[in-house]
């Protein structure tokens, strides 16, 4: 166990070793009582889950943490994977082991479970400017030197409130920040180079903080994954580097950081970050957070292995949710919806079904099947002219957007290969939302 993931190896020894019970809605009845660990050790059928739920795919998880460990290392740049996407300490942990450099979190509730759940080294891609959260994060910096920080400002007020709120704090170490290159109406972030330089010379003046670095975020400039796309990718990310060039010899930490990268521009951050910065000693940092599962949706078409650049992933998350009525025609309804799957960047596939039977379970997979639509507790099928689907069948679905699919659940049943004849549960995690 490496000595600095003590703290977080304990909270996920911790979570696994808690009786369960009726609190989590993939909770089985006669799982009451009973440990995470435990159930692991039984090996139970999927089959024998209730339905909807939402499941990870161990195989599938543990090939894309490796292929992405592997790809940084080609490339020579750091990972920050963006915990927000998962919230779960179990994930975290695994993407750490893999060599991970830091966990990514995106605003202050979500940074007190990181330092709780025992995250050695914390970036916020966001602005924390609430006083008392700032005296908080003191308290921790100070109680914990092995503790690091880093966050983004974005203006000179921002700046200042930092400032005022750590003055009267016993903190013996500034507080790493990192200028934010933004886009024209697009979030947060300084949209001039006059504005990032102002920003960084407010930051050297202020004993509180220390200036390490730049920060950005590409996916703010388009939604888009086309030639033109990755052209004005390219270009932010090289006002990103013209920010950083400016501040070689300015920076207060040994080793600066410049760092962008969701989970569908990497490859370019990768690229273009790439080049005459050795001199400085600045550590290119990339933050995906959706690979560590993947997805069949809008990640499938919009990550750099759709573009033939990068590492090559697979969907491991998967809602599997039951046939409960075929009224008419042409039609069936599920017993998912917008509680229990992701909606907002696609509707899920319909992939394969489940039957059960005296003879073992038949599995089938299901083509020209649609979800046309989405209820609380409903989804709606198209069935077509020869579909083997029957009421009562489970059905296999691939989501889009894993973002949207774990702040649905706050414990997650993992089995060792969805696409197995008989899925087994292999563990179970518990995420913070």
């Amino acid at each position: 166990m490496s000595p600095e993931l003590t703290d977080l190896e304990a909270t996920v020894a911790a979570e696994r070793a808690a009786p369960l019970d009726w609190q989590d809605k993939a909770v089985l009845p006669e799982w009451y009582g009973r440990t995470a660990a435990q159930i692991a050790d039984d090996s139970v059928p999927l089959d024998r889950l209730s339905t909807p739920l939402l499941t990870l795919d161990r195989a599938a998880k543990n090939r894309n943490v490796a292929a992405m460990a592997e790809w940084c290392a080609s490339t020579g740049v750091s990972l920050a994977p963006h915990g927000k996407t998962t919230m779960c300490p179990s994930l975290w942990r695994d993407q750490l082991r893999a060599g991970a450099w830091a966990i990514t979190v995106a605003n202050e509730p979500q940074l007190r479970v990181a330092r709780g759940a025992g995250v050695p080294r914390v970036l916020l891609a966001n602005l924390l400017l609430r006083p008392q959260g700032l005296r908080w994060l003191a308290g921790e910096l100070q109680a914990d030197p092995a503790f690091e920080f880093m966050c983004w400002v974005d203006s000179t007020e921002a700046v200042g409130i930092m400032q005022a709120s750590l003055r009267s704090t016993e903190l013996d170490r500034p507080v790493p920040v990192l200028v934010e290159v933004g886009h024209p109406q697009a979030r947060t972030g300084a949209r001039t180079l006059e504005a990032a330089l102002e920003v960084a010379d407010a930051i050297a003046s202020a004993p509180a903080l220390a200036l390490a670095g730049v920060a950005g975020y590409e996916g703010v400039v388009t939604h888009d994954v086309d030639a033109r796309a990755v052209e004005q990718i390219d270009a932010f990310l090289n006002r990103m580097v013209e920010v950083h060039d400016r501040l070689l010899g300015k920076y207060e930490v040994p080793e600066p950081v410049l760092t962008a990268g969701g989970s569908a521009f990497f490859d370019r951050v990768a690229s273009v970050f790439a080049g005459p910065r050795d001199e400085a000693g600045t550590r290119l940092v990339v933050r995906s957070g959706a690979y560590v599962v993947h997805d069949d949706g809008y990640y499938r078409s919009a990550t750099p292995q759709h573009r033939d650049s990068g590492p090559v992933f697979a969907p491991a998350l998967h809602v599997w949710s039951r046939v409960i009525s075929m009224p008419e025609p042409g039609r069936a309804y599920l017993d998912a919806g917008k509680r229990d799957l992701p909606f907002d960047e696609g509707l899920p596939e319909v992939q394969l079904l489940r039957r059960t039977g005296p003879a073992g379970p038949i599995v089938t997979e299901l083509r020209g099947h649609e979800i046309t639509g989405t209820n609380d507790q409903h989804a709606h099928v198209r069935v077509p002219d020869g579909s083997p689907l029957q009421v009562g069948d489970v059905v296999r679905l691939g989501i889009s957007h894993p973002c949207t699919a774990f702040d649905k659940w706050s414990l997650i049943p993992v089995v060792d290969d969805a696409s197995a004849d008989v899925p087994v549960v292999v563990d179970l995690v518990r995420t913070h939302f």
